[in-house]
């Protein structure tokens, strides 16, 4: 396969791909929803709800970082895991325009 070319891309499309990507994994999707539920900063909690192995959960929440879905900050031995909200807005302004412009295309 060759190279994909990013730098032909905006920077918005690049953006949405990385997210999007981050997300194309059902236990990511998982670890999302839960740290929505629970509303906090989550330690350990995240392994007891997944039915991986804590090594597998600890690279999905760094997938889940590296794209900017959640952010993590240190206390004591522990990583506490929590949404960011700044990367979901990005989503959520991307979804809303498709949907408006799908929404008002007058076509097939």
């Amino acid at each position: 396969m060759g190279a994909s070319k990013t730098e032909h891309f905006t920077e918005q499309q690049n953006q949405v791909a990385t997210i999007a990507k981050a997300l194309g994994h059902p236990a990511r999707i998982a670890i999302i929803e839960y740290l929505l539920k629970v509303n906090a900063c989550i330690c350990s909690d995240i392994v007891d709800e997944l039915p991986l192995a804590q090594p597998t959960v600890s690279q999905h929440l760094k997938e889940l970082k590296n794209a900017g879905l959640i952010k993590g900050n240190i206390e004591g031995n522990s990583i506490c895991y929590c949404i960011e909200e700044k990367t979901f807005n990005i989503l959520k302004e991307y979804f809303t325009n498709i949907i408006f412009t799908v929404t008002n295309q007058k076509c097939c």
